[in-house]
């Protein structure tokens, strides 16, 4: 499952990291500028100790100096207590030497030098001494050449002073990077703080916008919901655990006559002159709060503060409030005293229907009964008059005249139709009466089969000639469906019949058949001719029994087809329409319904 951040867990992230960048600006520079302090210092430290050293050794040379040219001096003969004090600085200067041994303790090579000085030094001052206690002579010359020529410290001091004053650049070197370092720091410190102090300003200010929006999302909210609830004209109300009103919406104050329209903690009982004092009521509403359940369409009825008995229908269900842990019931009423009368009404209105359809049924069964007797009882007198017609016919022969044989005609026509009649309306009862065979109809095989019967009659009523009409059949894929097909043979039979019939007076009769499948599953099949069509003001009587647009003369036939074709799919859950203009041909659509799961006939 993908995490997708809140808001609130985004704030939570957004300020932590705040916290944490907060933390390494303040304490890392802190830390970093007390390292580079501890770095000046020291630093600094060195410099100092490097500039002792180099005092020292100026104090050490000086000392030197003042011993050699006080043992000079004393040895020219020149006697003087200040001279003797400054000689005896001698002793002194491996004093100053250990000290400056110890400053430079930390160098090996210094070391060296200030070991070379003392052993040096040592000699150095002891041949002053006897240069200051020997008489000028030939001997003092040559301790002084010694002493200056053979103990060079000068040139070991001028080394160790070389050595401290490039120990001191680089030292100062140290300190002043450290003090740039420092200064780097210092304002990249003071720039990051003063960036991250803006940050901060700009998140607050962000989250306090983010806080007004949302309090003003959250009021506009609760202003749309209360405008809906007193829009809403369903009574509602919210009840607390004692059954006082927390909150209502307009319609129930109207509906219940709250005065000032505010019934806010009075008790749902002391509401519209007693309509809410059955216990009953209490005690449903009770068990919805306190064991949760929930109370589904119950009826009361009520006597309203204007008098009337009203029926009410009742619907609660608990609920959390959003602001607080109390649960609360939540309860709309409404009222179905008409929607009660109606529902009687048409209960009413349903029994005396059924008593009505029941009539019917026993009036159609009666009628197929009567038709079905009438079509068998007619055919024996049927017979008897066309027989006996014939053979008045064949009796009288060449004796008969011309009027005669007209009526012995008409008499045969007549009794000929008339069978036909009963072989249709035979049809049309059987249609209605029989039971429906559901199966597998391949639509494409009954088309086939009907045009081949139709051809095979054309052929069998050619001329004398042997002229056949001419007939162009266009038919389309069709599909297999679920129906009885002896009904569906008995519809295309019909169809494709008065299609051929009523193209009779075309050179070149043009028959056209498809079928689409509809977006609810149902099949709709088109037949469509050119032949003589009708006027669309008498489409209404196309599908009676026994209704004709044209003249019997013009075109043979009974009435009843059409008629059969409707009943056959109206059994089967279809219809069929027709349209058409006069000498425009004619279009005929039916429509069969995917069957159900469970059909039967």
């Amino acid at each position: 499952m993908a995490y997708r951040f809140t808001d609130e867990g985004w704030d939570r992230w957004r300020f932590a990291g705040l916290g944490l960048a907060a933390l390494l600006i303040v304490v890392v520079p802190s830390l970093l500028l007390l390292q580079i302090s501890r770095d000046s210092v020291n630093a600094a430290n060195w410099v100092a100790h490097t500039q002792a050293v180099s005092a020292r050794l100026y104090i050490l040379q000086a000392d030197i100096r003042d011993v050699e040219s006080a043992a000079l001096t004393l040895s020219k003969g020149v006697e003087s207590d200040a001279l003797q004090q400054r000689l005896r600085r001698a002793d002194h200067v491996g004093q100053t030497l250990d000290e400056l041994s110890s400053l430079v303790s930390d160098s090996p090579e210094q070391l060296v030098r200030i070991g070379r000085i003392s052993s040096m030094l040592e000699r150095r001052m002891a041949l002053a001494k006897e240069i200051a206690a020997a008489p000028e002579s030939l001997r003092q010359r040559e301790l002084i050449e010694e002493m200056t020529f053979n103990y060079p410290v000068r040139e070991i001091a001028i080394e160790l002073q070389k050595h401290e004053d490039e120990l001191l650049a680089r030292r100062i070197a140290a300190a002043r990077q450290q003090q740039r370092l420092s200064t780097i720091v210092t304002w990249s410190t003071l720039a990051a703080q003063l960036l991250l102090l803006g940050l901060v300003l700009w998140l607050l200010k962000r989250q306090v916008g983010h806080r007004t929006r949302a309090e003003r999302r959250m009021l506009q909210a609760s202003a749309r919901a209360n405008s809906v609830l007193q829009t809403v004209r369903e009574p509602i109300v919210l009840l607390d655990a004692e059954q006082r009103i927390i909150l209502h919406n307009a319609a129930f104050a109207e509906l219940y006559g709250v005065a000032d329209g505010d019934a806010n903690g009075q008790l749902l009982q002391d509401i519209g002159d007693g309509a809410w004092a059955d216990p009953i009521v209490h005690q449903r509403l009770a068990d919805v709060l306190l064991r949760g359940r929930e109370l589904w369409d119950y009826e009361h009825e009520q006597r309203g503060i204007d008098g009337l008995v009203r029926t009410m229908l009742v619907n609660a269900r608990r609920m959390p409030l959003p602001d607080s842990d109390d649960e609360v019931v939540l309860m709309t009423v409404s009222d179905v005293t008409l929607q009660r009368a109606v529902q009687l009404r048409v209960e009413e209105l349903n029994r005396q229907l059924e008593g009505k359809v029941e009539q019917m049924a026993e009036v159609n069964r009666e009628l197929e009964a009567f038709s079905y007797s009438v079509s068998h009882d007619l055919r024996a007198p049927l017979r008897h008059v066309a027989g006996f017609s014939d053979k008045l016919s064949r009796h009288l022969g060449e004796d008969a005249d011309e009027k005669s044989r007209h009526y012995l005609q008409v008499i045969g026509d007549s009794a000929r139709r008339m069978a036909e009649l009963i072989d249709d309306l035979l049809v049309y009862s059987r249609l209605g009466r029989g039971a429906m065979r559901l199966q597998a109809v391949d639509m494409q095989s009954l088309v086939a089969d009907t045009r081949a019967m139709l051809d095979s009659n054309l052929r069998a009523e050619a001329g004398a000639d042997g002229a056949v009409r001419d007939v162009q059949w266009n038919i389309g894929p069709l599909p297999i469906l679920v129906a009885d097909e002896n009904m569906m043979r008995q519809v295309w039979l019909n169809l494709l019949g008065n299609a051929v019939k009523y193209t009779a007076g075309r050179e070149r009769a043009v028959i056209d058949v498809s079928a689409r499948q509809l977006p609810d599953g149902s099949q709709q099949f088109t037949v469509r001719d050119n032949g003589t069509g009708f006027d669309m003001q008498y489409a209404g009587k196309l599908f009676g029994v026994f209704q004709r647009l044209h003249k019997a003369s013009d075109y043979p036939g009974t009435g009843i087809g059409l008629a059969s074709v409707r009943r056959v799919l109206t059994r089967h859950g279809g219809r069929i329409w027709a349209e058409a203009q006069v000498d425009q041909g004619a279009t005929f659509h039916f429509i069969l319904p995917p069957p159900a799961p469970d059909a039967h006939s």
